[in-house]
């Protein structure tokens, strides 16, 4: 009894002792309670056919038999795995070879100088992103890639690739522009984690004569294993969650590579002609969260 009193207490200290924390961390669990738990009272929506005019009807499980009918939710579904997939182990990859390759550097003014360029893409929204990926990979002579391949005598005038409009290239652009973006700021993550390994392990391997690839392999490599693998459990709540780098990018000559279930549902709200049936996307966005809650668990 006199423990249970005592514990109300303690908190009680411990929150005076760090108010300024707790001051801090209000914002967040606002935001939170506001846009995360909130709207779970939605979910019933899922059930029901609900287009915004009158009360939500209670139709069962009729909308999810429709989702897993419709032949456009299976496109987006499986569109959402492969691209949401190769993009986290890929970003991932380059992650840790530029973090092992940053941490090579000995000049610390080129190494912060570096870390910083190689950081600067994530603070780009992806309008400005794809706008200047657009006039790289642009078809006309004004596009830099096709302008050198036309240079160099792989492609003939007026066969420039629209690269950004092909279904053969859609997917490996998307990954490429992922890469630049976002490998940047994972590799804040590695950094952190290769400068809290011991120097004297590295020098004790260096008396053994470990050289420079076998030190990297058997003490860098084992010591980031932990850390890339809570990165990746860490992003695989968010790997169904495409939206704005997709729908930046998306155009009707690719529709059938680049949908996603973000996108489904949007289209499925606001371009499906008529009232849009709320309680079907609900059930969609749903299905979706579902399976991420799966591959968490997984």
């Amino acid at each position: 009894a006199n423990a249970a009193v005592a514990a109300p207490k303690s908190t009680l200290k411990n929150m005076q002792k760090y108010k300024g924390f707790y001051l801090m961390f209000i914002p967040v669990l606002v935001f939170t309670v506001a846009f995360h738990y909130l709207p779970l009272a939605g979910i019933s929506l899922a059930f029901t056919e609900y287009r915004g005019v009158k009360a939500p009807e209670f139709v069962g499980l009729d909308n999810f038999v429709r989702m897993f009918e419709a032949p456009g939710f299976w496109t987006a579904f499986l569109n959402t795995l492969k691209l949401s997939v190769v993009k986290l182990l890929l970003n991932t990859l380059m992650a840790v070879v530029i973090s092992l390759l940053l941490n090579e550097i000995k000049n610390m003014a080129f190494k912060k100088t570096t870390q910083t360029i190689i950081y600067l893409p994530h603070f780009m929204s992806w309008v400005v992103t794809v706008s200047v990926f657009s006039l790289i990979l642009s078809p006309s002579q004004d596009g830099l890639v096709n302008t050198l391949l036309v240079n160099a005598g792989i492609l003939e005038q007026g066969q420039e690739i629209y690269f950004m409009g092909s279904k053969d290239w859609w997917t490996s652009i998307f990954y490429i522009i992922n890469v630049w973006k976002d490998t940047g700021w994972q590799t804040i993550i590695i950094m952190a984690t290769l400068v809290g390994i011991s120097q004297e392990i590295y020098e004790a391997a260096g008396i053994d004569g470990a050289g420079r690839w076998k030190k990297m392999w058997y003490i860098t490599m084992p010591a980031l294993a932990n850390t890339i693998i809570t990165v990746i459990i860490l992003n695989l709540a968010k790997v169904l969650n495409l939206f704005e780098s997709v729908f930046v990018l998306q155009n009707d000559a690719v529709m059938e590579k680049a949908e996603v279930i973000q996108t489904y549902v949007y289209n499925q709200t606001f371009n499906s002609g008529g009232i849009p049936n709320y309680g079907y996307t609900t059930a969609v966005g749903l299905f979706k969260s579902l399976v991420g809650c799966v591959l968490v668990l997984i």
